[in-house]
């Protein structure tokens, strides 16, 4: 059986970039650049519904909306939380976004989880 393809939904480039080098499975990050339009959640659905969902988003009142959003469109997602004091996931310490990409069963690399 094919492992179910993983996609982490986080909101800009920074992101991207940053839980990119922590992840050592092949996984896709897309990133949605603020909020969706509904034309655009759509797209997202369509892609991704075969796919194993996170959403990784801000701790704000623009991420939080984002999750509302996915909330209603991929009941299945699993959602994963920074801690509310670093706000940004571009700016969480590596060593707290690897555990939380860890808890989700999601495999980083033992150098960040120091």
């Amino acid at each position: 059986m094919m492992e179910m393809e993983k996609v982490i939904i986080v909101e800009g480039r920074s992101d991207k970039k940053k839980i990119a080098n922590l992840i050592k499975e092949p996984v896709e990050i897309v990133c949605t650049n603020g909020t969706i339009s509904s034309s655009k959640m759509d797209e997202f659905v369509d892609k991704l519904y075969d796919k194993e969902v996170y959403i990784l988003v801000d701790a704000d009142e623009a991420g939080e909306k984002l999750r509302r959003q996915f909330k209603r469109e991929f009941p299945h997602a699993e959602h994963l939380y920074i801690d509310r004091t670093y706000r940004e996931v571009a700016t969480a310490p590596v060593q707290h976004l690897a555990s939380v990409l860890l808890g989700a069963d999601i495999d980083v690399y033992a150098e960040f989880l120091k």
